[in-house]
């Protein structure tokens, strides 16, 4: 009987979900690449540490230091700015300089893989801090890009540690083992990050940004603004589509992406996404009362998910839909501006 090693088998899982997602898309997008590297990351330490194949090994070390540079370009083409090759390029460094380490200093490429790894995990964990905006995220998915992500920069922060494992086992002398252990908790960070990257909240597509930042307005116009961007959302319904992004919106208004952000949560006390699931939830309100089920309201009123439906509804309406449509509640007030 054949018998495959787990890194073998998650690579070609890997390999399962990015053709799977491919048919879906119908497109090439940023985050499949990551999902080859992770595939490939499997692949090699399939190779080098079950199969004995040592002429690879020394792909091992470059490829562990270009997945974590990977997910940062598409973490940023996927929340925060459309992928350009000129923002890409600085990120081929950590694969260059460990390829050099390689050659010439050998010793320090462990300590490098860590660096690289904690490094770019920290990075994301950064990046969606509570006050970072993502501008291409889509607003009806609520929080759930922000999770998988979160998840991802985690698994690469904790997987940094096992390098350090290794640096202290190399100073006993018993690396064997651990090798083994470690490239086995890395094949299945790869696994979890190609399932992550390919939840369907996450790949919303990204909008072309053709206008420069620009310093913000006054505080006195942040009342026009908001004004505008109420009759903006009110008389276009732009709250029902399920693909809305931050960055449409400021397009839309002609303003920077942090000055709309900023002007909503200095006037409302929310973020952008909640905002505009206040319009998104008083049009399901009317819907409820015309006597739609629920199933088809949660669509019809810009929503993509019935949790993140059934969440906003019970923060704004202080009950289920079912429930407030039985006790017949007021209707949610209108936005502050």
């Amino acid at each position: 009987m054949i018998a495959l090693p787990l890194p073998l088998i998650f690579c070609l899982i890997i390999l399962f979900l990015l053709i799977h997602n491919l048919r879906e898309l119908g497109h090439w997008r940023v985050f499949h690449t990551l999902l080859v590297l992770c595939a490939f990351q499997s692949l090699i330490v399939a190779l080098v540490h079950y199969y004995g194949v040592r002429a690879v090994f020394p792909v091992l070390p470059v490829s562990a230091c270009a997945l974590p540079a990977m997910a940062w370009i598409a973490f940023r083409a996927t929340l925060i700015a459309p992928f350009t090759i000129k923002t890409a390029l600085p990120h081929a460094l950590p694969a260059c300089f460990s390829l050099f380490c390689l050659l010439f200093a050998s010793q320090t490429l462990d300590f490098v893989i860590f660096l690289t790894t904690f490094g770019y995990g920290s990075a994301i964990l950064w990046s969606l801090r509570p006050s970072a905006d993502l501008p291409l995220a889509r607003l009806a998915a609520g929080p759930v890009p922000r999770r998988v992500w979160q998840g991802i920069g985690t698994i690469f922060v904790i997987a940094s540690f096992g390098d350090l494992l290794i640096l202290f086992a190399l100073q006993r002398g018993e690396i064997g083992w651990l090798y083994i252990v470690v490239n086995v908790i890395w094949s299945l960070s790869m696994l979890v990050i190609a399932g992550l990257a390919l939840i369907r909240e996450d790949v919303a597509e990204p909008e072309p940004q053709d206008r420069p930042e620009e310093p913000e307005i006054d505080p006195a116009n942040d009342a026009a603004l908001m004004q505008r961007l109420e009759t903006l959302l009110s008389q276009e319904q732009l709250f029902l589509e399920p693909d809305l992004t931050l960055s449409r919106l400021a397009k839309r208004l002609h303003v920077p992406i942090k000055q709309l952000s900023a002007t909503i949560n200095r006037h409302t006390g929310e973020n952008v996404s909640r905002y505009v699931n206040g319009f998104r939830i008083r049009h399901a309100c009317d819907l409820l009362r015309a006597g739609q089920p629920v199933t088809e309201v949660l669509f019809a009123s810009g929503f993509n998910t019935k949790s993140n439906f059934n969440r906003e509804f019970l923060r704004l309406m202080g009950a289920s839909p079912k429930t407030w449509l039985a006790n017949l509640q007021p209707d949610l007030p209108r936005q502050k501006i």
